[in-house]
């Protein structure tokens, strides 16, 4: 085969975008698939604050949160729930941008967790007026955090991976990384 014939490998950023989208869509369709379970077949909106215990420590817990994080900028009409819809839209229309332009295949990675877990949040703030939140980690009385989600922990988790590749890489290695990639 001549190397005209060979067939062309696509470039590493095409490939990253790729990957960053999938990733966008795994996240997506399991956080909804979650949700699904949790509020169909296990019906947990019905079972109260007893919940459903997995283990000693977490349990699955019915939470309407019609705020975003911490239940902060609680929405309690109409209008400020589609501000909610229009300010997270926003920010996930910057991530998928930053997304698309980002070189390095980790950050990719990470912004393509946030993207799918901003829009698993989304779609239950435009389907339902708040986001089905379930997972409850606790220790005795004491919760290291909130009741959250599977698109809650996956944009915790690419943050938390942007920042830990921000500190330890800092502006040079970052950039350094990206072209030894390309």
């Amino acid at each position: 085969m001549s190397d005209a014939e060979k067939p062309v490998a696509a470039p590493p950023v095409r490939r990253h975008r790729v990957l960053g989208v999938s990733i966008a869509a795994i996240v997506l369709l399991l956080d909804q698939l979650v949700k699904y379970i949790v509020t169909v077949p296990l019906q947990l909106q019905s079972r109260g604050d007893a919940g459903l215990e997995i283990v000693p420590i977490f349990k699955l817990r019915w939470l309407e949160n019609r705020g975003v994080s911490m239940g902060f900028f609680h929405a309690s009409t109409d209008a400020m729930r589609w501000a909610l819809v229009g300010m997270t839209l926003a920010i996930a229309t910057f991530v998928a941008v930053w997304m698309w332009r980002e070189k390095a295949r980790q950050d990719v990675i990470a912004l393509g967790a946030i993207l799918g877990g901003a829009f698993g949040n989304i779609i239950d703030r435009v389907r339902l007026g708040f986001v089905v939140d379930y997972a409850d980690l606790h220790f005795g009385e004491w919760r290291p955090f909130l009741v959250f989600n599977l698109a809650d922990a996956a944009i915790t988790l690419g943050v938390l991976i942007l920042l830990a590749r921000a500190l330890l890489l800092g502006e040079k290695g970052a950039k350094t990384e990206s072209h030894e990639h390309a």
